[in-house]
Formats: C-alpha cells, structure tokens, sequence
C-alpha cells in the first residue's frame, strides 16, 4: 500500500508542478506582450529625407516617439511625438497597405529609409495597431524585411540576434550534435570502424 501512495503522490506532485509551470509560463508571456506593446522611439531623419529608428526601448508609459528632422541649414530639431500622433500616422499608412501603396510593403524600400508614418508602422504596429494587425503585416516577407532595415537600434539588433541564436540551437539533436549528422558516421569515430 506505501507503494501505491507514494506512486500517486508523485503524481499529484507533478501535475502540480505543470500547472505551476503553465501558470508562470502564461504570466511571463503576458508580461512580454504588454512589454512589447509599449515603444519609445527615437526616429532621426536621414540626409535623404526619409526615416528610420535609432533608439528604441520598450517602457511602461504610453508609446511615444522623439522625431529628429534636419532643417534647410541642415541643424537637427527634436519634438516629440505622443501615442494618439503616432496612432494616426500609423492608421494613415495601414490604409496604404491595404490599397498596396505603402512603401513598407515595396521591394527594398526600407534600405534607404521610409517616411515618417511607414517607419512608425514598420517598427510599432502591433503596439499601435494591435498584435493582430502586426502579425499579419510581418507575415509579409517585404514588410519584415523592412521593418528590420528601418530599425537600426541595438534593442533591434539584439532582439534579432537572439531569436537566431535560439533558432539555431534548436537544430542540435538531444545530444548536442547537429542533426545533419548520421549515427552511422558517429558510430564509425566513436568505435574505430
């Protein structure tokens, strides 16, 4: 009979150490999406007018922007952009998407540089717009692809450089070989054949 009970306590000790687990796993994700949803941006213009993000940090205030732009003498202006300003460019150039005029979803249109509203939409969709909006514009392989040259942040470069780290990590098999490895190859160095 202790047999039986012990057994079935391991059970219920690890059922519910998965629901603790589900539980922590389910905050964390929310917490990583309200993360995601808030932006601070620092958009500077380029020498050839068009835009792109220079700085950006997720916060827990509202999304806002700082907008460098360059005047004909060419001194640099800084005003700041609130979430509702952002919201509308944002909403202006969503339009232009859908009518497939928007230069975020052009073939390299981001590598120079894009307007004001595209730049925002590229890099702040999901948390203007909404996580539905901004996964289905980076469904499109044009948009992403713009989205990632409009941002030339570190926050951005280190987002990117993690999600390939993991990517590729997960292409090593149970035992931390690759997985383009055959076990007959492994068995011949492993036992001289």
């Amino acid at each position: 009979m202790k047999h039986i009970s012990s057994i079935s306590s391991g059970v219920m000790l690890g059922s519910a150490g998965i629901a603790m687990m589900s539980i922590l796993s389910g905050c964390s994700q929310d917490k990583q999406q309200q993360e995601a949803q808030n932006k601070f941006l620092v958009i500077e213009q380029q020498p050839n007018g068009k835009y792109k993000v220079v700085e950006e940090m997720p916060t827990e205030g509202p999304s806002r922007a700082i907008i460098r732009e360059r005047d004909e003498n060419g001194n640099v202006t800084e005003r700041f952009m609130n979430e509702a300003e952002m919201k509308a460019l944002a909403e202006q150039e969503y339009k232009k998407v859908e009518e497939g005029t928007s230069e975020t979803v052009q073939s390299g249109a981001g590598d120079a540089g894009m307007g004001l509203a595209g730049t925002i939409l590229a890099v702040a969709a999901g948390s203007l717009l909404g996580n539905m909006i901004g996964n289905a514009l980076m469904n499109n392989k044009n948009f992403a692809r713009n989205s990632a040259s409009a941002n030339r942040s570190a926050y951005s470069r280190s987002k990117t450089s993690s999600t390939t780290r993991r990517s590729s990590s997960s292409r090593r098999s149970f035992f931390g070989s690759n997985s383009k490895r055959t076990s007959s190859s492994s068995y011949s160095r492993s036992y001289g054949g």
